[in-house]
């Protein structure tokens, strides 16, 4: 099950017919994200595979399982801040497993973003994603 925040999301993106529309939202939710201090744009926190320029940074609550996991990220790319943005309504807030058991895949699905992104924006949201799941799962066995 998606985050209330995802699922406000696919929402609007149901109300929003046009992709251009959406492709705008995706855009804006970009923009009114808090942007990633310059002190932690540092290579620990660069995601590798991005055609753009993103860094995220975890923060997890807790230990094990139950630890709940917040990120905060960036890019120099709009539509990839947006992304980012799309991203923390799905994991932001919820318990590492929860972030584990989410299959990110289909949830994009829903948004239609698999068919509306270039091959590289795809690869590059799959790298983010990759490394989220990283990161919880790290935080799930407590290291």
């Amino acid at each position: 099950m998606a985050s209330v925040a995802f699922e406000e999301i696919v929402e609007t993106f149901d109300f929003l017919e046009d992709w251009e529309d959406r492709y705008r939202h995706v855009i804006e939710m970009g923009r009114a994200m808090e942007p990633l201090a310059d002190a932690f744009k540092v290579p620990a926190t660069k995601v590798d595979g991005c055609a753009s320029q993103v860094w995220l940074m975890a923060e997890i609550d807790g230990t094990g399982p139950e630890a709940v996991y917040h990120f905060k990220g960036d890019s120099d790319a709009m539509i990839v801040r947006g992304l980012i943005a799309v991203l923390k309504a799905l994991y932001d807030g919820r318990t590492v497993a929860e972030v584990l058991d989410t299959d990110a895949g289909a949830q994009m699905a829903r948004l239609g973003l698999d068919e509306h992104l270039s091959s590289q924006r795809s690869n590059g949201l799959r790298a983010m994603v990759e490394r989220v799941r990283s990161q919880a799962a790290g935080a799930a066995e407590g290291v």
